[in-house]
């Protein structure tokens, strides 16, 4: 499997199309999470995601909050239980570093996925609350 790095501006339209579509297949249609997805943050993101037919099969997002803190969002993968988005988090620890200068990265994760983020070195860092009608923790990862 080959993931692609890219600033939003390195983005091609299909990349850009096939990300938002992923997106929208994961996060409205699958989770039924009702928000507006284009948030102006993948402007200033960095953009790692693997295409597979034309379509993008796991996504992720890299960018500085407003208090400088290095986070990760939109962390999804089409498929599940397929080691995707282990593959996916191991390619992007690796290389976020390398691109965007920190010394811990943080997470808004969703509850269900705890210990999926546990097993790559993140930890919980807040109590439960509720963002987008699902549960959700903060959890950061000390680089």
């Amino acid at each position: 499997m080959k993931f692609e790095v890219k600033t939003f501006e390195e983005l091609t339209t299909k990349e850009l199309y096939e990300i938002l579509k992923s997106r929208g297949d994961v996060f409205l249609m699958e989770q039924e999470i009702l928000y507006v997805d284009e948030d102006d943050v993948d402007y200033k993101s960095l953009h790692i995601f693997s295409m597979e037919d034309g379509r993008v099969t796991s996504y992720l997002r890299a960018f500085y909050d407003d208090k400088g803190v290095l986070k990760i969002g939109r962390v999804l993968t089409l498929k599940h239980g397929d080691g995707l988005g282990k593959k996916l988090m191991e390619f992007a620890l690796k290389e976020i570093p390398k691109r965007m200068p920190a010394d811990r990265i943080c997470m808004d994760a969703q509850t269900h996925a705890i210990g999926f983020y546990e097993q790559f070195g993140f930890k919980v860092t807040s109590e439960e609350y509720m963002e987008e009608g699902i549960l959700h923790v903060d959890m950061c990862k000390e680089l």
